[in-house]
């Protein structure tokens, strides 16, 4: 065991600062227009002025996204034997106590390597009032990387999971797929965004939603027909029919890492190899391998909504699809100028090889409310990387040589 253990630690964290009673609840301004919902962009700057959602160096800006936060790596991380979760008996830093194999740095950039599984304390941490739950994804970028990223927190019983009413450290749990990753202190690899009740909309609000604001466009930019069941449907593209030749990229595994401080930096030829369209419009999985591929429909999450892409049903098919499935309000929006975005899919397939075809509904997207229309929107004026984006790789390549 480590000389000063970390539930030793945690008690010198900013948390421990502050009175615990100090924030009971979270104030709600009277023009709310719902008193449920995500918390938009305004509320979540509101929760940290309140000290409800803290760290020991300033939150920035930046960090602040349309209906969710960004979370920093800390400057330390841990390699341990598995993944695990805490349970209703412990915290996250007794079971590292137990289970670390190495103690890494990350004041200066640090190499995690492929298929180990590292626990890193995050920077921020939260007192939430007791109506406040939360959920967290990886960041698009983290999950076009094939890096698996899941939250972790003291007495969770799920991964990316908050409890309402949590006060304590996060933790992120970091396991590189196909590529060895750098990464350091401040690093932003996923997100959280925190809600007040259960804001998940149902079929009929989500087909008045359609008519109401134009939910999938085709190709052309006309309107489309919205597939509904369980959430918003969406097929993966095989033809190319958004233009370009390649309709898809497959991971190198003699690949070089890849740092992800390096924006617009990497080749892409020596992490990807393109997938062309077949006559019979159709791609094999390979076990194990991960592939980056698009939804044929391109599709909008209007301003007072964000959405979570699940997929379409386990059932048809043993492959797993988008890693990071989170879409700010704004996302293929704009000021109603974008007539929809497609949507990138991380894919992997698992045991078998699984025949893939041009239009096979693949995922879902759920739609969730705001409490607010949040003052800011997905799109190019807060720096997002993907807002009209086609078949795309993470931010950290050059485009790919036509």
């Amino acid at each position: 065991m480590r000389a000063r253990s970390l539930e030793q630690a945690r008690y010198h964290s900013p948390l421990n600062q502050l009175p615990q009673t100090l924030f009971p609840d979270l104030n709600l301004p009277s023009q709310a227009q719902h008193p449920t919902g995500i918390l938009p962009s305004q509320r979540l700057r509101d929760l940290v002025s309140n000290g409800q959602i803290i760290a020991a160096r300033p939150i920035a800006p930046e960090q602040i996204q349309p209906s969710s936060i960004d979370l920093r790596l800390g400057s330390v991380a841990y390699r341990v034997r598995a993944s695990f979760l805490p349970n209703e008996h412990s915290t996250v830093g007794r079971k590292l106590d137990a289970h670390t194999l190495e103690e890494i740095s990350l004041a200066q950039p640090a190499a995690f390597e492929r298929g180990q599984v590292y626990v890193v304390p995050l920077e921020e941490e939260l007192n939430l009032p007791a109506h406040i739950s939360g959920k967290a994804n990886p960041k698009s970028t983290t999950g076009r990387l094939d890096v698996f990223t899941r939250l972790l927190t003291d007495y969770g019983r799920e991964f990316d999971v908050v409890a309402a009413g949590y006060k304590g450290k996060l933790y992120a749990e970091i396991v590189p797929g196909t590529f060895r990753v750098v990464v350091r202190q401040g690093d932003r690899l996923s997100q959280l965004r925190l809600s007040r009740g259960v804001p998940a909309e149902t079929d009929e609000n989500l087909s008045e939603l359609d008519q109401q604001f134009q939910l999938v466009f085709n190709e052309h930019d006309v309107p489309g027909s919205a597939s509904i069941g369980g959430g918003l449907r969406f097929s993966v593209d095989l033809t190319g029919t958004h233009g370009g030749q390649a309709v898809g990229y497959r991971a190198r595994r003699d690949a070089p890492e890849i740092d992800f401080a390096r924006i617009a930096h990497y080749d892409p030829r020596d992490f990807w190899d393109p997938i062309y369209p077949t006559e019979r419009r159709d791609l094999v999985l390979n076990p194990e391998e991960f592939y980056i591929l698009a939804s044929r429909e391109k599709v909008r999450i209007p301003p007072q909504f964000a959405a979570e892409m699940v997929p379409y049903d386990p059932s048809v098919g043993e492959f797993r699809i988008h890693y990071a499935g989170f879409f700010d309000p704004g996302f293929g929006y704009g000021t109603d100028d974008i007539k929809g975005t497609r949507a990138v899919l991380e894919v992997r397939s698992h045991e078998v090889p699984f025949l893939l075809e041009d239009g096979q509904y693949v995922g879902r997207l759920l739609f969730e409310r705001l409490m607010d229309i949040p003052d800011k929107l997905y799109g190019q004026g807060i720096g997002s990387s993907y807002q009209q984006q086609g078949l795309a790789l993470s931010k950290h390549f050059r485009p790919f040589p036509q």
